[in-house]
């Protein structure tokens, strides 16, 4: 089999909303960047897990520009399951949640499950997210049972869990974990959005009418290391509180506006025994200080201000948010075919 590499922008892809979904599928969506080394172990569990389910399924996986063998694998996978595989190919490499919005805009189920590809989230789970929607639930959360992650990870984690919570009023407990599945009314929602940084789950919290959080299991990294590096943290999350709120914002206004009563007031102070005690010198290293932490303050600010304005810079470019190379999907007859964007 050939695929023919061609190069589709997000914007020409067709909109999921016109649709809604084939009732009874349960698609669910991988995002697969450089995991050569448990693709097949994924392989192994993912396959009887959903077979084990007895309801029809698909498996999306977007490759999300991977320097390793995942491109070639998910293609021997295809090849294998093609009823009910298919690939997406990235052009380049553009993250992990502008490769979700890519399955999100070519699944044809009714409800949808995001899983990571690196088994964390045992796929074992999904039967238990599908029972809660079962229940009338049309986004299902989760909670990992007990994390296997350094303890910087979830003493971080858990910081900024109660800082979203604070500024957003969005109540994930657990939004590192990836394993969620969600309606297909909400999946068409987060799809037309045009927003071109966005936070998945906590955009789905926004649109559900009936959310819920179950706890689920969680493993080891099957093989290979977390592609989230610190920094990608603290973007992810500065991501989601720019993203979602203003607050922070009106904080530092309100900030700005006590710190300037108080330089007013120290201003008169020092004025004052100017004009009392003379002239003074011993005082200078204080006011040194004071100047330098005004200074940190601003720049805080200047920054703060800056992931407002970047949001915009970003968003009135108007720039496609990823570019997708082919598609590996089986033609109506069931079997194997070439590129097909529709």
């Amino acid at each position: 089999m050939t695929v023919d590499p061609m190069t589709f922008s997000a914007d020409e892809m067709p909109t999921p909303g016109a649709s809604p979904g084939t009732p009874g599928l349960v698609s669910v969506v991988i995002p697969v960047y450089n995991e050569e080394d448990g693709l097949q172990t994924l392989f192994d569990r993912l396959y009887p897990s959903l077979d084990a389910l007895g309801c029809a399924y698909e498996i999306v996986f977007i490759n999300d520009g991977s320097r390793d063998r995942s491109g070639a694998l998910l293609r021997q996978q295809f090849e294998r399951r093609p009823d009910v595989t298919r690939v997406i190919y990235f052009n380049g490499n553009y993250g992990q949640h502008m490769a979700i919005m890519a399955g999100f805009a070519h699944v044809r189920g009714q409800r949808v499950v995001t899983l990571d590809a690196d088994l964390q989230n045992p796929p074992e789970e999904i039967g238990n997210l599908l029972t809660a929607m079962d229940a009338g639930h049309d986004y299902v959360g989760t909670i990992r049972r007990k994390r296997h992650d350094v303890a910087w990870r979830k003493i971080a984690s858990r910081a900024m869990n109660r800082l979203r919570e604070r500024l957003t009023r969005i109540r994930m407990t657990d939004q590192g974990c990836m394993l969620r599945a969600y309606d297909r009314r909400i999946i068409d929602a987060i799809a037309q959005s045009t927003e071109v940084s966005t936070y998945i789950p906590a955009l789905a919290y926004t649109f559900a009418a009936n959310p819920t959080e179950i706890i689920v299991a969680h493993e080891d990294r099957a093989a290979g290391e977390s592609k989230y590096s610190l920094y990608s943290l603290i973007r992810l999350n500065f991501d989601l509180v720019t993203g979602f709120s203003i607050v922070p914002l009106q904080l530092f206004s309100l900030f700005g506006i006590l710190l300037s009563l108080l330089s007013a007031l120290f201003v008169v102070y020092l004025l004052v025994r100017r004009l009392v005690l003379g002239p003074e010198a011993e005082g200078v290293f204080t006011l040194f200080a004071i100047t330098f932490l005004l200074i940190g303050i601003l720049l805080f600010g200047i920054g703060l201000l800056g992931e407002y304005i970047g949001r915009i810079y970003q968003q009135v470019r108007m720039r496609p948010r990823y570019l997708i190379q082919a598609v590996l999907q089986a033609n109506p007859t069931g079997r194997p075919g070439g590129h097909d964007a529709a």
